[in-house]
């Protein structure tokens, strides 16, 4: 297991804190659960970085962000802190997930070669 991306280990951490949040902040309701497994989602994805490295998980990392942005508007988080936790996490996994997609080098080859080669 090795860390070729330091956005990996960022996003365990953030990871571990939407675990961990609802108990910090107080939240109740459907905000516990759905953070608690987003949580362990973003976790999931950011190990899976490190054991078996390709672009990708950020893919998958970028859906988990989205979800973190939009789920306190879609089932209605009853706590301020929640929806504010939900929605910097969010924006930051999403950021996380885009900048180590920009700066992979099997994924900016992948990239080049499918859409900067000319038709023959």
């Amino acid at each position: 297991m090795r860390i070729q991306h330091w956005q990996d280990v960022a996003s365990l951490v953030l990871g571990v804190w939407l675990v961990l949040s609802p108990f910090a902040l107080g939240f109740a309701g459907a905000a516990v659960w759905i953070t608690i497994v987003l949580g362990l989602c973003v976790i999931l994805f950011a190990v899976e970085g490190f054991v078996i490295p390709s672009y990708l998980e950020e893919w998958g990392e970028i859906l988990l962000g989205l979800a973190l942005v939009v789920a306190p508007w879609t089932v209605g988080y009853e706590s301020v802190s929640a929806t504010v936790s939900s929605m910097v996490s969010g924006i930051l996994v999403i950021l996380f997930g885009a900048w180590e997609l920009m700066t992979d080098r099997d994924f900016t080859t992948w990239w080049h070669d499918r859409w900067h080669h000319r038709a023959s």
